[in-house]
């Protein structure tokens, strides 16, 4: 079968190569895939990879033999899936890492929603935010837009910061109450921050929380250091604290959760490139210059039949 591949030599170190179907085991089922979604920091961190792995996480498409052990869907069943290998006609994906897709959703969209969405909204759940003053930044990115729609849908009052004012575009109508760009004009404490950039902006989000706060670093997008002055983390009052947040275990309810928002019409998926496979080069390009708002889609060619 055909599949995107780590290749340290090609440009953004993929290529499409060809590889052997895979071998589930007893708790997998076998997804025939139909669509897959980039995520910026996997496609910057491919060529860490070692040379001919099946790279990618996120996958929608048909499940072609249901699990061995009896869990899951049945085959037939169209889903959206999180797992290793994602970017190939077939993966073999747990079945707790799946959920199958509503009618009337379209499978493109299921499919950008897996990282980014499970990440977003694993990370507002770790405190209430209704009422709250939540600050997102490198809102205007994958996990940023999720997670701008569901702070809103929580009842927060969000921040959005960008790092340019092209890149506030749409922010607002998503949920975002004020839009910034990097942290300028923010004048009052805020509550929570969800934080995809990382270095100094983090240092200085840091500064905005109010006593009791929390930080989450959930990203890293400037690839920078992050230095605290000294006394820095120190603070008189509640504890404010500082954490990172990347759970991706089991994530099949709460992708089931995404999906329905999504039919329900409460959540955008925000995809804003679709293509074909053929094109990834040009689309994890754009991804890495910051061209796209959102979510990258491409569509897999179908497998030859077993």
């Amino acid at each position: 079968m055909r599949a995107l591949v780590v290749d340290p030599g090609a440009p953004g170190s993929l290529r499409l190569g060809t590889v052997p179907r895979p071998r589930p085991a007893p708790h997998q089922l076998v997804l025939d895939v139909r669509h897959i979604s980039l995520n910026r920091g996997e496609v910057a961190f491919a060529g860490r990879r070692p040379a001919g792995t099946v790279h990618g996480y996120d996958a929608s498409g048909v499940v072609v033999h249901s699990a061995a052990d009896g869990t899951g869907p049945s085959a037939g069943a169209r889903v959206a899936a999180f797992g290793a290998g994602a970017w190939a006609q077939r993966m073999a994906v747990d079945t707790t890492a799946v959920a199958e897709v509503p009618a009337g959703v379209d499978l493109a969209d299921a499919a950008a929603l897996p990282m980014a969405g499970v990440t977003a909204l694993r990370t507002l759940r770790s405190r209430p935010v209704l009422g709250r003053r939540v600050l997102i930044t490198g809102a205007a990115g994958g996990v940023g837009r999720y997670a701008v729609q569901l702070a809103a849908l929580g009842g927060a009052h969000v921040i959005a910061s960008v790092g340019s004012p092209a890149r506030a575009e749409g922010l607002a109508a998503l949920g975002a109450r004020e839009v910034v760009v990097g942290l300028e004009g923010i004048d009052r404490p805020v509550d929570l921050v969800l934080d995809t950039v990382g270095g100094p902006q983090l240092t200085a989000a840091w500064e905005l929380l109010a006593p009791g706060g929390d930080l989450r670093s959930i990203g890293w997008a400037s690839d920078e250091p992050a230095v605290f002055a000294p006394l820095s983390l120190f603070s008189v009052g509640p504890s404010k604290t500082i954490s990172t947040f990347g759970d991706v275990h089991e994530v099949g309810p709460d992708l089931a959760a995404l999906l329905e928002f999504v039919a329900a019409g409460r959540l955008s998926p925000e995809s804003d490139r679709r293509g074909s496979w053929e094109r990834v080069t040009e689309a994890a390009q754009a991804l890495l210059n910051r061209r796209i708002a959102g979510k990258v889609v491409l569509d897999v060619e179908p497998a030859a039949a077993d």
